[in-house]
């Protein structure tokens, strides 16, 4: 049965490392950053809800008179 040949091993995978890294190092100066970015003011807007018109009781058990 042959022997696996691993003595190109270390350059194939050193020449990946270097190629990605090269490549990742392209495609991050490629990309365009802000240079200032300025917070925007959302402006909240008010909703009309049926319960905010009416006045409603909520009654909690403890509050209730024992029979």
């Amino acid at each position: 049965m042959p022997q696996l040949d691993t003595s190109t091993w270390f350059i194939t995978i050193l020449s990946m490392i270097l190629t990605l890294y090269i490549i990742m190092q392209l495609k991050i100066s490629k990309h365009l950053y802000h240079q200032n970015p300025e917070p925007t003011i959302a402006e909240s807007t008010k909703h009309s809800t049926p319960w905010e018109d009416k006045w409603t009781k909520i009654y909690s058990p403890l509050s209730l008179p024992l029979q």
